[in-house]
């Protein structure tokens, strides 16, 4: 009897062990119980948070230069030209493009933003009229008690907006102080990071692995080359893009004779960095611009919008960024959407490239448990009555 116990209790824990669902509700309990015991002390953490919320914004804009003025000093420094020699020849070229751009580009957006400031009233009004002449249009009368209702929420919804920022502007004072002092900080910092990346970043790797133990170090070179590659590869493409269609823009809306033609084109380059939306945000305000000018330098707007989207879409994008990141548009929406909510603008951003690293985490992780894990051990395969006719 005790045997037949003893069996069965063996096979129980066999079967428990032995069981995905089991294992996976069991690893997510752990995940669940770590989170919970970090928001326990989370009070020990805040030293850290301060430090990364200082260091934070000069760390990140450093990489993101590293990754896209890294190729430029290896290109040089395989053209015989000393690495040093070459570092300080990219801040030179850096330092005479924001001359040019303080000089020759700056002035010219600021010229154009006032410019639409100043007119915004009269763009505004002009747009009323022209949905006025649309509601009052037979087909339209029906609605056309509706609409005015959205209209004045609409309205009213626009100055309690502004009349709540109104209110907080004051109160809001210390953290636009502490936020510039932070850019300040930023702007001071940065190059000496980006020297000391670009000079030594490459054994980064080399000197982090040190401190692991032996037989993790293959492994996890293997993991943060992926992760740099993955990342690296994204960046560089999504500047490159970037910088590409605000060319676009410029050229096309300067064409089409589109008022402020720099700024726009300039705000779709910064846009495009958001996957999949960031070309549709930009239209928004040259549809309004072209709209209030004429129902002609609309139809314009749009055309330059889509031989844009089919040059983008057919060989700039393609052929610069690729399939690098292999993840689904969807995912990249979700992941979109949720790094936005918690982190603004800059988890749109950066929401992409560090999801991509994250999983290549998480894969490595996931490919060392398949390893040991008997759970995703296949099976023998067994002769069917059939094979076992043919083999005899």
């Amino acid at each position: 009897m005790g045997e037949e116990n003893k069996k069965k209790f063996s096979w129980f824990w066999r079967w428990f062990l032995n069981n995905q669902v089991v294992t996976a509700l069991l690893i997510v309990l752990l995940v669940l119980l770590i989170i919970l015991t970090f928001t326990k002390v989370s009070y020990l953490f805040e030293p850290v948070g301060q430090f990364l919320a200082v260091v934070g914004l000069p760390i990140i804009l450093s990489a993101i230069l590293y990754y896209l003025l890294n190729p430029v000093v290896d290109y040089l420094e395989k053209k015989k030209v000393p690495r040093v020699v070459s570092i300080i020849l990219v801040f030179i070229l850096i330092v005479l493009l924001l001359i040019w751009g303080i000089v020759a580009l700056i002035p010219r957006i600021q010229e154009q933003v006032l410019s639409f400031a100043n007119n915004f009233s009269s763009y505004a009004n002009t747009l009323n009229n022209m949905i006025d002449e649309i509601t009052s249009h037979p087909i339209f009368g029906e609605l056309s008690t509706q609409l005015d209702e959205i209209g004045q929420q609409i309205s009213s919804s626009i100055g309690s907006i502004v009349q709540n920022i109104s209110q907080t502007t004051f109160r809001g004072l210390g953290n636009i102080v502490s936020t510039v002092a932070t850019i300040v900080v930023a702007i001071v910092t940065m190059p000496f990071i980006l020297f000391y990346l670009l000079k030594d970043g490459k054994r980064l790797a080399d000197y982090f692995l040190k401190f692991l133990p032996t037989k993790w170090r293959q492994p996890t070179y293997s993991v943060l080359s992926e992760m740099n590659q993955q990342v690296s590869s994204y960046i560089r493409g999504q500047l490159t893009v970037a910088f590409l269609v605000a060319v676009m823009f410029i050229i096309g809306f300067t064409i089409v004779g589109l008022d402020y033609a720099v700024t726009l084109g300039i705000l779709a380059g910064f846009l495009n960095l958001i996957p999949y939306l960031g070309s549709f945000l930009a239209m928004i305000p040259a549809v309004f611009i072209a709209l209030v000018i004429s129902p002609f330098m609309l139809v314009k707007v749009i055309i330059v919008f889509i031989i844009e989207q089919t040059i983008e879409g057919r060989f700039v994008s393609p052929l610069i960024l690729g399939s690098q990141l292999a993840i689904h548009p969807v995912t990249i929406l979700l992941v979109l959407l949720t790094s936005g909510r918690l982190f603004g603008v800059v988890g749109v951003i950066l929401g992409v490239p560090v999801y991509a690293a994250a999983k290549v985490v998480i894969s490595h992780i996931f490919d060392w448990y398949r390893s040991i894990s008997s759970l995703y051990q296949e099976e023998p395969e067994t002769d069917t009555q059939s094979d076992k006719e043919i083999k005899e």
